[in-house]
C-alpha cells in the first residue's frame, strides 16, 4: 500500500439539496503522478444543479459519472470536473505548471501526469462540449444560426460560430441581460418572441420544453436543431404537429462522452481537450466568468445557483494559497 501523505479538503453531497466540506488524505505522488494544488474550480450549473437536487435518473448513474467521481448518486457523492491547479508534486518537467483537470471541488489531489496544457482554464470542458457540438452539426459558410440558451455552453457555442466567415449567428434567452455578454462574444442577442426564423442550424442549450419548442419554431426547411440539454428526470414535451413533417425538421442529440461521430475516427479526446485550452487562448471568453466565491463556501453557493438565487454563467471557486 502507498503511503498515505497530505490532507486535503472536498466538497461532498451528503444528501440531495445538502453540501459540506469533508476532509481527506491523500496519497503520495507514484512516478508517473503529480500531486495538484487546486487554484480554480468552476461550477458547471446546469449539470451540478441537477445533481445537487439528486435529479440524475437511475439509469444514467453509470452514464453520468465524473472521471474523478467518488461516491454514487444520488449521495453521497464527490462531484464536479471543472479544475485549474498548479503542479507541486511530480516529474521535475511538470513542477510548477499551471493544469487542468476534470477533477472535483478538492484543495488538492493526486492524478496521473498527463500532459495537459488560470481561472478562464475552468471552461475547458464546457469548450469540448460546444466543439463536439459543432462537430455533430457543422454549419456551412453563410448559414443563419441561432443559439436557444445564452449559458455557459450556449456561449461558448455562439462565440465559436462567431468565427466562421459569413454566419450570421443570434444568442437567443429570455434574460435580457444576457445581451451583454452576446455583444462581448460577437454575435447578435434577441428574447424569444423577436429571433429570427427560418434558420439553417439552431443549437438549444436551455434544458426548458420552451426552449426546444422555441428552437424548432425558428428553422427553415429542413432545418436541424441540436440539442445540447440535459434535463436530469424532468418530462420535456414539444409539438411535432405543423410544420415538424411538412418541412422535414430535425432534432439531433449531441453530448459530450464521446468524440463526434464525424471526427470520432482522426481525433482522440485528448486531440479535442488540447484544441478545447488552445481556443481558450480568446479573452473574449472571460465575459462567461461572471462570479467568484471562496472553496469555504461552496455548499452555500451551490444552493444558491441551485434555487436560482444567485445568477451566474459560470461561477467560479477560488482555493487560499497555502
Amino acid at each position: 500500500m502507498r503511503p498515505v501523505g497530505r490532507e486535503a479538503l472536498a466538497f461532498w453531497l451528503r444528501e440531495p439539496g445538502v453540501g459540506e466540506i469533508r476532509p481527506v488524505r491523500l496519497p503520495d505522488p507514484g512516478p508517473d503522478e503529480v500531486l495538484v494544488r487546486t487554484l480554480w474550480s468552476g461550477v458547471s450549473r446546469g449539470t451540478e444543479t441537477l445533481v445537487f437536487h439528486g435529479r440524475v435518473p437511475p439509469s444514467q448513474y453509470d452514464a453520468m459519472r465524473a472521471p474523478f467521481q467518488d461516491g454514487d448518486f444520488p449521495a453521497p457523492v464527490k462531484y464536479g470536473y471543472l479544475n485549474v491547479g498548479v503542479v507541486e508534486l511530480g516529474p521535475a518537467e511538470l513542477r510548477g505548471r499551471t493544469v487542468f483537470c476534470l477533477y472535483p471541488h478538492q484543495t488538492a489531489y493526486v492524478v496521473p501526469a498527463e500532459r495537459i496544457p488560470p481561472r478562464r482554464a475552468v471552461l475547458a470542458g464546457t469548450t469540448e462540449t460546444a466543439i463536439n457540438a459543432l462537430w455533430d452539426a457543422p454549419p456551412l459558410i453563410g448559414d443563419r444560426v441561432s443559439v436557444v440558451g445564452a449559458g455557459m455552453v450556449g456561449c461558448c457555442i455562439a462565440r465559436l460560430l462567431a468565427g466562421i466567415p459569413g454566419t450570421q449567428v443570434t444568442l437567443v434567452d429570455v434574460n435580457a441581460s444576457r445581451a451583454t455578454q452576446a455583444a462581448a462574444l460577437g454575435v447578435a442577442f434577441a428574447g424569444p418572441a423577436d429571433a429570427p426564423e427560418r434558420q439553417d442550424l439552431v443549437f438549444h442549450t436551455s434544458a426548458t420544453s420552451a426552449g426546444l419548442q422555441r428552437s424548432l419554431d425558428l428553422l427553415g426547411p429542413e432545418g436541424t436543431v441540436v440539442e445540447l440539454s440535459w434535463y436530469g428526470d424532468a418530462d420535456v414535451a414539444v409539438s411535432l404537429g405543423g410544420a415538424f413533417h411538412s418541412q422535414r425538421l430535425g432534432i439531433r442529440a449531441s453530448q459530450v462522452g464521446r468524440v463526434a461521430p464525424a471526427r470520432r475516427d482522426s481525433r482522440s479526446l485528448a486531440d479535442r481537450r488540447a484544441l478545447a485550452v488552445e481556443l481558450l487562448r480568446d479573452p473574449a471568453f472571460d465575459v462567461l466568468l461572471t462570479g467568484s466565491s471562496p472553496f469555504g463556501e461552496l455548499p452555500d453557493v451551490l444552493g444558491r445557483l441551485a434555487d436560482g438565487s444567485l445568477p451566474a454563467l459560470c461561477h467560479t471557486i477560488s482555493y487560499p494559497e497555502e
